[in-house]
Order: structure tokens, then C-alpha cells, then sequence
């Protein structure tokens, strides 16, 4: 059994946040007091971004803060938030915690009976949605939901109607003192509940995991000592676009309001490339599938205009300019190679991240060590790290000033790793739950048991999370990650195989979208692979094919095409193990499709039952 700790930041105990911190919303009182026209968020105009003060910030939270005390809302309740990546979010967020409610992040996709069971299960007492046509799912699932007694909405039709101005309105006329106001902010604790984070569900029923306001505070602050360089300077900036009831975009909402970092929303991924540009962040975060988009993009866009070659060449000079910064020195000849490649390529692919960016963090899946090397080749350094939601996101991170590609990081100060006898990652820390929701007190017993049982199988009783994926920690105590414990293939011939770390490595080929790799069971390892519609339509076009995905996806170019990226995938593993054949299917796998979660993670147990045919037909 291998350990590795690493010290708790200084100053702070292992067991609890700094004297004196009490709730999440410190943060935004203290930069109004000390920073009053500091512009702490931006918010979309139309045109471009205004600005936000730390102290109009404040004054916003506490207005729609006295308006949920108007309505009712008791410290404990749990309000739902039912919205894409906004401005808002953010303000309700910190206007909940202020009262002392819990809230419950919900993925705007979700309806019908997976939203019937987080609201009725959480409890809500309120659910605060984006649109009219939220507001539609949540009707038809009321009468399911027996604590529900609000329903407001970001969006409304009618003006003055928005849940924002309707609440602000309803505490300006509630007769709440500014008295009561602060007497019910300061009664909320670092113990109390600050979130239900109901997990994706790859595999059966969503789980409420409880972090606190301690949780959150003990990440951010070893995550903002790790990530220094990222959060601190006057000119640090963040534009959010990952959906934030993803705990990772959370952490990051809450970490920017404590640096004082401006942060920015944007939902619509469409022109994100735009936002991009004209917001400038400093420093962005993503799951793996952004960065290899944007990668892809990058390449397709180099071939349309003729200039494949150059961009190829220009991906060999950064990853050999990068890997020659791990073995400590870069040949001159090389370092005039990259300065021309930066010249000719690397710069453009800066400047469509606004140009500033020098730094981003990628969490969710690893990001493979090549797209890893590339992207700091170019100027743009990708901090992996690694956690889940029972550990209020970060449990490792890399930073600027210990970074290992291929790694996940190190294990943030006050936080302990641990690789079992079988292989599992286990972690212990500050910031890992307490355990999961289990239906609150008008629950059933069976519930109630239920949750215990979830909570005993994923703590023990040495407070170690046992998370489920399988790793390594080397002496340096960096961490990495290889596959799932429960979706280790073992194939006929007695052969253990991880398919995430194969299905990572394919989906790097700019024309693949999701790959599954198979084999239990079987006499060898095999794959399904989709397609990604952009790259493949401007791949048809290039060639003069036909650009639909029927077509394409039987293409004999095409296939040999995506043959290398399985090439290098197999290159990664023992022959035992590598890629013998693979089935290029016409369509996607898509959240609405219902094959991946809202955090673009696959469902396995889906895609196996829906393909099974598809399967078959590899063993043939």
C-alpha cells in the first residue's frame, strides 16, 4: 500500500477553516468592505461586459437575500437552481448561503422523472429556473414534489416578473431588517450544508452528496495557495462555461469571488470562441473534450485555409518542445523551431482564447500526454487535476510550479493519497464529505438506511473516500490515473484492461467524438468509435465526398484515417491489450440521446445495452 501527504497550508488546521470564517458569504461582505469599486464580476450587455462591484455585488445578494427570507425560506430549506452558466447563478448562489439554505444545482437538461426525483428528494422548497420552459418541466412534475411551494423564474415573460427583481421587490417591501438580515447571515456555521450535488448517474440513481461550507472553504484554500500564479494579479480573469452544477465550475464561481479574480458566464458554446476573444481570461477551466475541440478546430481550420502541413509541423515542434522541458533542456535549433512555429501557428491559437490566456485547468477525465504537451507547447500550460463530488472537486491539481504532464498532480495541502492493495485511489482531507443526503427528516426509514449504506461503501471508517478509479503515485507524489475499477475489462485470455485510458487516447484523433472500447470476455480488444461532424464534413470536403456522417462513417479513407489515431492509442499499451478491430457508427452519442451525463461523461451501461448488435458484429 502506497501513501503521500502533503502539508496543510499554513496557518490553517487540518481539521477545520481559519478562526473567524463562518459561511461562504465572508467573502463577498469582506471584499465589499475592503474593495468597494473593485469590478469582481462581469456580466454580458449585449455589446460586450459591464463591470460588477464587489460592492453592488454585496448589495444585490443581500436584496434578493431579504427576499427569500420574505418568502419563507428557512435556514436548512433547500432551493433548487434550474439554469445554464449565467450571472445569476452566481447571485442566487451566494443569496441562498447568505439565509442558510441549501442549494441544489441542477442540469438544465434535466426532465421528467430524473427531475421529479432530485426535487423530491432534495426536498426543495423552492426552485429558482432560467426559462418559461423550465418552469413547464417543473410542472409537470409538482404534483411529485410535495415541499415545493415557489417556483420563480430568471426568464420570465413579463417584465419586473424575473426571480431576481420580483425577490429583491419582496424583500424591499417584507419589512426584513437590515438586522434580521445580518442576524440570519451570521447564524449560518462552516458545519452547515451548503450544496446537495446530486451525482450524473452513469449508473443507477442520482445520490445527493452534503458539502459543507468548511468543504468548500478547506478546497479553496489549498487550491488558491497551489494555483497562485492563476488567482492572484490585478489583471486576473475567468470566463465560466462549464455548467455549474458541475462541482469543478463551482469551486472555481466561489475561488473568484474570494481572490477577487473577475469572473465571467457564458452558456452558449456556439460562440464561445467569440466570448472568448473579447472577455480575455487570463485562465480557463474545462473537461478534457473542450481542449481537444478546440484543438480539432484549430486543425480543421488550418487545412481549409491550406495551411495543414504548417499546422502539423507546428504540433511536432511544441510537444518536442515541451517534452525537452521535462528533461530540463531545450536544443537551440529546437527553440528556433518553436519561436518560427509560434510565429506561423501557436500564436493564432492563443489569440482565439482572447490572447491572455497563459493557463487552463482540466478536470473530469484525464487529458492524454500528447494534447498535454501540445497545448504548453503553445503557450497555454493545462494543469490537470483530479476529485469528484464527495470530495467538493480538487483532491489533486497540478501548478505552475510542480506540473507533470500525464499526471494529475499532487495532493493539495492537508489532503493524504493512498493506492490500495487492488489498485484504488483513496483519499482522505478537509475537503471530503460527510456523506450522502438520505431524504431529510420526513424520509422513510428505508432511505434513510439506504443513504447510510451508500455513505459506508464509499467512507470507511478511517475517513478514507474510496473513490472507485484506479492509480498510481510515484515518489514524487504526483498522481495518475488509469482506469475504473468496476469497468476493468478482462478479456478471454485472463488479460486486464483499463478501456478509459484506450478510449481517452481516441478520442484525441480530430475526428473522433466518443469512443468505446470492449472486450470482456472476449477473445480481444475492440472499439466503437463516432464522429465528429465538424471535423468530418470539412475532412469530406477537403476530398470532394460526400459529407453526411451515413457516408462517411464508410469511407475507406476515412476509416485508415482514424486507424492512426488507434495506432497511437495501442502504441500506449501491450499488445495484449491494444486495439484489434474497430466499427465506425454513422451516428453520435449525445446527452440528449441519453448516452452521455451532462458532464459529457459516457454511459457505459447504456451505450453496451443500445450497441450490443454493433458489439457482435466486432467478434464476427
Amino acid at each position: 500500500m502506497r501513501e503521500y501527504s502533503t502539508p496543510s497550508a499554513p496557518g490553517r488546521s487540518r481539521s477545520g477553516p481559519a478562526a473567524g470564517w463562518t459561511s461562504l458569504t465572508d467573502d463577498v461582505v469582506r471584499n465589499a468592505e475592503e474593495a468597494p469599486e473593485a469590478v469582481v464580476l462581469s456580466r454580458p450587455d449585449g455589446q460586450g461586459w459591464v463591470g460588477v462591484t464587489a460592492v453592488a455585488f454585496r448589495d444585490e445578494v443581500a436584496g434578493v437575500a431579504r427576499g427569500l427570507m420574505a418568502a419563507g425560506v428557512a435556514r436548512g430549506d433547500r432551493v433548487a437552481l434550474m439554469s445554464a452558466t449565467r450571472y445569476e447563478w452566481t447571485l442566487l448562489d451566494y443569496a441562498c448561503w447568505w439565509v442558510g439554505a441549501v442549494g441544489v444545482p441542477v442540469y438544465e437538461s434535466t426532465r421528467g422523472e430524473a427531475l421529479a426525483w432530485v426535487l423530491r428528494d432534495s426536498g426543495a422548497r423552492a426552485v429558482i429556473v432560467e426559462t418559461p420552459a423550465h418552469r413547464s418541466a417543473v410542472a409537470e412534475v409538482r404534483s411529485a414534489i410535495p415541499d415545493l411551494e415557489h417556483v420563480w423564474t430568471i426568464d420570465a415573460e413579463t417584465p419586473g416578473e424575473g426571480a431576481v427583481d420580483l425577490l429583491t421587490t419582496l424583500g424591499r417591501d417584507g419589512a426584513v431588517s437590515d438586522d434580521e438580515l445580518e442576524a440570519r447571515r451570521c447564524a449560518v456555521t462552516p458545519a452547515d450544508d451548503a450544496t446537495l450535488i446530486y451525482t450524473s448517474g452513469t449508473t443507477g440513481r442520482p445520490k445527493g452528496c452534503r458539502l459543507t461550507h468548511a468543504n468548500f472553504d478547506a478546497v479553496l484554500e489549498a487550491t488558491l495557495l497551489e494555483l497562485a500564479d492563476l488567482f492572484e494579479g490585478d489583471d486576473a480573469a475567468t470566463l465560466l462555461f462549464l455548467p455549474l452544477p458541475h462541482v469543478f465550475a463551482r469551486v472555481v464561481q466561489v475561488g473568484c469571488v474570494r481572490a477577487r479574480v473577475r469572473l465571467g458566464h457564458h452558456a452558449e458554446v456556439s460562440r464561445l470562441g467569440d466570448r472568448l476573444r473579447d472577455f480575455a481570461p487570463t485562465f480557463v477551466l474545462a473537461v478534457p473534450r473542450v481542449f481537444e475541440t478546440v484543438f480539432n478546430h484549430a486543425s480543421q481550420r488550418a487545412v481549409a485555409d491550406g495551411r495543414g502541413a504548417r499546422f502539423d509541423d507546428a504540433v511536432e515542434v511544441a510537444v518536442a518542445w515541451s517534452r525537452a522541458l521535462d528533461r530540463g533542456r531545450v536544443p537551440l535549433r529546437l527553440q528556433a523551431r518553436r519561436a518560427a512555429a509560434d510565429r506561423l501557428v501557436l500564436a493564432r491559437l492563443r489569440e482565439s482564447v482572447g490572447g491572455r490566456c497563459r493557463y487552463a485547468v482540466s478536470g473530469g477525465a484525464p487529458l492524454g500526454e500528447r494534447l498535454g504537451h501540445f497545448f504548453r507547447g503553445a503557450g497555454v500550460t493545462v494543469l490537470e487535476g483530479y476529485g469528484l463530488s464527495e470530495t467538493t472537486a480538487a483532491v489533486t491539481v497540478g501548478s505552475p510550479a510542480a506540473h507533470k504532464v500525464g499526471t494529475v498532480g499532487r495532493p493539495l495541502p492537508g489532503t493524504t493519497v493512498r493506492v490500495s492493495d487492488d489498485g484504488e485511489l483513496l483519499f482522505r482531507g478537509p475537503q471530503v464529505f460527510a456523506g450522502y443526503w438520505d431524504g431529510g427528516p420526513a424520509s422513510s426509514a428505508e432511505r434513510r438506511q439506504e443513504a447510510q449504506e451508500a455513505t459506508a461503501v464509499a467512507l470507511d471508517d478511517g475517513g478514507w473516500l474510496h473513490t472507485g478509479d484506479l492509480g498510481e503515485v510515484d515518489d514524487e507524489g504526483f498522481v495518475r490515473v488509469t482506469g475504473r475499477k468496476q469497468e476493468i475489462l478482462v478479456t478471454a485470455g485472463g488479460k486486464s484492461v483499463s478501456p478509459t485510458h484506450l478510449e481517452d487516447r481516441l478520442r484525441a484523433h480530430p475526428l473522433v467524438s466518443q469512443a468505446l472500447v470492449v472486450g470482456d470476455r472476449r477473445p480481444f480488444v475492440g472499439a466503437l468509435v463516432t464522429l465528429d461532424r465538424e471535423a468530418v464534413a470539412a475532412w469530406a470536403r477537403e476530398r470532394g465526398k460526400p459529407v453526411g456522417l451515413a457516408a462517411v462513417a464508410r469511407d475507406p479513407d476515412l476509416r485508415r484515417d482514424i486507424q492512426g489515431g488507434v495506432d497511437a492509442a495501442n502504441a500506449e499499451v501491450s499488445q495484449a491489450e491494444a486495439i484489434r478491430t474497430f466499427t465506425v457508427l454513422a451516428r453520435d452519442w449525445t446527452e440528449e440521446g441519453g448516452e452521455l451525463t451532462p458532464s459529457l461523461k459516457l454511459k457505459r451501461a447504456v451505450v453496451l445495452r443500445r450497441c450490443k448488435d454493433d458489439i457482435a458484429a466486432l467478434y464476427l
